[in-house]
C-alpha cells in the first residue's frame, strides 16, 4: 500500500529528469511504442518516448492508415512485427520507467524510456530497425542516441529498413489458341 502511494505521489509530482526508482509490471503490450503496466492498484498506459513503430488496426481505433515515411514502411504488417519485438522485450516483465520533462501527452498516456534490465526498449526497437526517431519537444534527452542508431538500422538494413528486391511483373500470357473449326 505504501509502494503505491509512493508510486502515485512521483506521477503527480513534476517531471523529474531521472528515473523513478521502482518497477512497474508491464500487463499487455499494444504495439511497437506502447504498453499498459500495473502501477499503483492501477493500469496505465505507456508511450515510448522518442520513437515511432508502423500501428497496427485496433477495433475501436479502425484501420491506420498506410502510409510511406521515407523508406520506412508504415502498414499493419509492418505494425505487427513492431509489437513482437516489443512483446519480446518487455511482455510481462518488470521494467523502470525514465521519465523526461514531459510526463503525460494529450491522450493521457504515461511517457517514458522503457528499461528492461540495461537495456532500454526504445532504443533497441530503433536499433533492431522496428521503430523510427519522433521527436516531440520538449522530450530530447536520448534523442542523439536514437538518431545515430537509425542511422546504423537504415545503414545495415536491419528490421523495417531492410530492402527488398523489386518485384517484376511478367508479361500477360498469350491465349491459347483456339482449336480448329470442323
Amino acid at each position: 500500500m505504501l509502494a503505491g502511494a509512493l508510486v502515485a505521489a512521483l506521477l503527480a509530482a513534476p517531471a523529474p529528469h531521472a528515473a523513478v526508482p521502482s518497477t512497474v509490471q508491464v500487463v499487455h503490450v499494444v504495439d511497437g511504442d506502447t504498453i499498459h503496466v500495473q502501477l499503483g492498484g492501477r493500469v496505465e498506459r505507456v508511450r515510448y518516448i522518442g520513437v515511432n513503430a508502423a500501428e497496427i488496426p485496433h477495433a475501436h481505433h479502425g484501420t491506420p492508415p498506410q502510409r510511406a515515411h521515407g523508406y520506412f514502411p508504415h502498414t499493419a504488417a509492418a505494425g505487427e512485427a513492431a509489437r513482437r519485438i516489443n512483446l519480446d522485450l518487455v511482455g510481462g516483465r518488470q521494467v523502470r520507467l525514465e521519465f523526461d520533462r514531459r510526463r503525460r501527452d494529450e491522450h493521457g498516456r504515461l511517457l517514458a524510456y522503457v528499461w528492461v534490465g540495461d537495456v532500454m526498449a526504445n532504443a533497441e526497437l530503433v536499433r533492431r530497425g522496428y521503430a523510427e526517431v519522433m521527436s516531440v519537444p520538449p522530450d530530447f534527452k536520448h534523442r542523439d542516441l536514437f538518431v545515430r542508431l537509425q542511422a546504423e538500422a537504415r545503414e545495415a538494413g536491419r528490421g523495417l529498413w531492410q530492402s527488398s528486391p523489386p518485384v517484376r511483373v511478367p508479361p500477360p500470357r498469350k491465349p491459347p489458341p483456339s482449336p480448329p473449326p470442323r
